[in-house]
């Protein structure tokens, strides 16, 4: 299933059912880039002394940004939860680290990026209402930039239907 929204050709299809090759994957992520970290306990190659002082200077990352990983594919980190908040999530942060992903596809050339309903793993916002977040975000944008390379967006879904989240897209209300 799939439709066009602001130029980019937007396709529902599960985790498993890849609809085309990837540039760039979104990852669901908290203020200390914890949720998709690998869970392999791997020994450090560094001092203890300068572990620690590492783990102590670290700073949270900012809800509704996104920090960039290197790939293949690039890995954005979408920060969308502050742990230490109840609940770890807001609509305007999702629409906000949705918007700096559309950034972030300008300044690296994505052109083909694979996006999970944020808030809906870790949190419990309906996918149906992360697509009209998206639509908005999207729209906005491509407003901002005309020259946005992406061109295929993977939505990926859980139980949800495909038919029902593309109605969603458009929504913005």
């Amino acid at each position: 299933m799939s439709d066009i929204l602001a130029g980019v050709q937007i396709v529902v299809a599960r985790d498993e059912d890849p609809p085309f090759d990837i540039d760039g994957e979104v990852f669901e992520e908290d203020t200390w880039l914890a949720l998709s970290t690998e869970t392999t306990v791997i020994r450090s190659p560094g001092h203890p002394v300068r572990v620690m002082t590492r783990v102590w200077e670290a700073k949270p990352e900012s809800p509704g940004s996104v920090t960039v990983k290197p790939g293949p594919p690039t890995r954005l980190l979408a920060v969308v939860h502050n742990l230490d908040a109840e609940p770890s999530w807001t609509e305007e942060w999702i629409e906000s680290a949705l918007y700096e992903v559309f950034v972030c596809c300008s300044e690296h050339r994505l052109h083909a990026l694979k996006l999970p309903p944020l808030g809906a793993k870790h949190g419990n916002l309906p996918a149906t209402r992360f697509m009209a977040l998206l639509g908005r975000s999207l729209q906005r944008a491509v407003d901002d930039d005309a020259n946005l390379p992406l061109r295929r967006l993977w939505m990926v879904r859980g139980s949800e239907s495909g038919d029902e989240l593309l109605r969603a897209l458009t929504d913005f209300g």
